[in-house]
């Protein structure tokens, strides 16, 4: 059996992918069937380790994207997109996947469009509350979609809304279980004071990281606090702290890194009394380490999507949203300590993860591949 993957330039798009990759070798092995081979057909690997731990050998297919404001560069990439269809039929028609999934944004459209060329089944999974363009393009012709929100499946104009799974988000194992073990050693954390945690995805926010620059010398006098800054906002926020907490008796108790490995991460959920991230994927590893969360979405000048995913995991109670034009030093320390210092709050919070955390979100989509991929066969 093959099986071919497809997907947008992001970490939200690309890790589920290796998630449900890892699925498949596992249900495989369960159900006694010969291992499957892997394809990644993208503009590029994103993470070329990634692939190749999980033995997916990947094709490079040119893709274009198509923006929602003038752009001159929507006529360049309007040619590129139409040269990747034809890489990406020339190389699907030599491999011939008996099944090709599909995970969203610009970078799947060739792939898809050949699968639908060539009739080869196709599945596809949204991450967001409201599909993008291709995956709602997608769904009139794929035999399963799956969804992360379970607002989703009203954005998909379809008749047989059977053919819509409610799943949740695939999460790598490296990162859906926290770790308690040996993580207030590896982070250089005390015993006995609450840990904040902000991510704010592996580029950063500069907006989080001003707003807690201001905030820090309140907050290290009774939290301590892990920030992951973005690799390029690393020294920027140094040299910043070293200011705002200079002759600061707790200034120990900030712990900035550029980045959190899998590892670290996994740590970090461990120990987290409160996470303060975006409204991306983070959501979801979030929910599956059971901890309370403040969730501050992007504008909706620049993404509706990251306030409606915000407000649907807020609905279930397991986070509190702070939109970015009510953000600000103390209304930040007050939601803070609103959280840790509320035990019947932050405990309706880590119970209300459980309500929207999906464990085996990628063995359930593993399965349906499986077992399409089989018919086709």
């Amino acid at each position: 059996m093959k099986i071919l993957f497809s997907g947008g330039g992001s970490g939200g798009h690309f890790y589920p992918i290796i998630a449900i990759a890892e699925a498949i070798y596992e249900r495989s092995k369960d159900k006694k069937l010969i291992i499957p081979k892997l394809y990644f057909m993208a503009p590029a690997p994103y993470s070329p380790r990634a692939l190749f731990d999980a033995d997916i050998e990947f094709i490079p297919v040119p893709a274009g994207k198509i923006r929602r404001y003038f752009s001159l560069l929507n006529i360049t990439d309007l040619f590129k997109t139409l040269y990747g269809i034809i890489e990406a039929i020339l190389s699907m028609y030599k491999i011939y996947p008996d099944v090709v999934f599909g995970k969203g944004g610009y970078a799947s459209f060739p792939a898809l469009f050949a699968a639908r060329l060539l009739r080869i089944p196709v599945v596809i999974h949204e991450s967001d509350s409201r599909p993008g363009r291709v995956n709602a393009w997608a769904a009139k012709f794929a035999r399963k979609i799956a969804i992360s929100y379970p607002e989703a499946a009203e954005h998909f104009k379809i008749k047989d809304k059977s053919r819509i799974a409610f799943t949740g988000l695939p999460i790598r194992k490296e990162i859906r279980d926290p770790l308690q073990n040996g993580a207030r050693e590896f982070l250089q954390l005390e015993e006995g004071t609450p840990v904040i945690v902000i991510l704010g995805g592996s580029q950063g926010s500069q907006t989080i990281n001003d707003v807690l620059m201001d905030a820090l010398p309140d907050l290290v006098k009774r939290y301590q606090v892990i920030h992951q800054t973005g690799r390029g906002n690393i020294e920027v926020v140094k040299q910043t702290m070293s200011v705002v907490l200079k002759d600061n008796e707790n200034a120990y108790r900030y712990h900035p890194f550029d980045y959190l490995n899998d590892l670290a991460l996994r740590m970090v959920g461990g120990v987290a009394d409160v996470v303060i991230s975006r409204a991306g994927s983070t959501i979801f590893e979030i929910a599956s380490w059971g901890v309370p969360s403040i969730i501050i979405p992007l504008s909706k000048e620049v993404s509706h999507d990251q306030t409606e995913n915000a407000f649907s995991y807020a609905r279930t109670g397991a986070c509190t949203v702070m939109e970015e034009h009510n953000l600000g030093a103390h209304i930040l320390i007050s939601e803070i300590d609103n959280i840790v210092n509320n035990r019947s709050i932050s405990e309706r919070m880590r119970q209300s993860t459980k309500q929207f955390s999906h464990p085996d979100a990628a063995a359930k989509i593993a399965d349906v591949i499986l077992e399409i991929g089989l018919e086709h066969e």
